[in-house]
């Protein structure tokens, strides 16, 4: 059993109220208004109760003035990995665009009367890759600004 659950058992034997019920005020340069910090369950200030001034200390957050919640962190986080696999596609958009213009100079030096022809189609080839490429970018930034 660890020191916070002791602690936890006698201040509810001796009826106090725990250490972690006080919450305070947080001055902070970063975060101007600190009702802020007061909503949030991340933010919770050094203990300043005597009771428990050590014990209760590692088992509260003490990494400073959080301006988001566990639930928008953890949002921001999925839509940022979900425009990175996003962008996978861009890559696939380059090698095939690589692909048909590496087949444009294969048919050209073996059959150099059909270049105009074999331009034609190599265009329309960089056309469709460019547009799978941009579909990708297109879903990525939906995803970071729309949602």
């Amino acid at each position: 059993m660890n020191a916070s659950s002791k602690l936890a058992g006698a201040v509810a034997r001796m009826g106090a109220k725990p250490a972690m019920a006080q919450t305070s005020r947080l001055p902070s340069s970063i975060l101007r208004s600190t009702s802020i910090a007061g909503r949030h369950g991340l933010v919770l200030s050094q203990s300043r109760n005597v009771f428990a001034p050590t014990m209760m200390r590692s088992a509260m957050q003490s990494r400073g003035v959080v301006a988001e919640t566990a639930t928008a962190a953890i949002l921001a986080a999925g839509k940022m990995q979900g425009a990175g696999l996003a962008t996978i596609g861009l890559s696939g958009a380059g090698v095939g665009i690589g692909t048909v213009f590496a087949a444009l100079i294969n048919g050209t030096a073996r059959n150099p009367a059909l270049r105009s022809q074999l331009f034609s189609y190599a265009i329309l080839g960089f056309a469709f890759a460019e547009a799978t490429g941009l579909f990708a970018l297109m879903v990525a930034f939906l995803l970071l600004f729309a949602y």
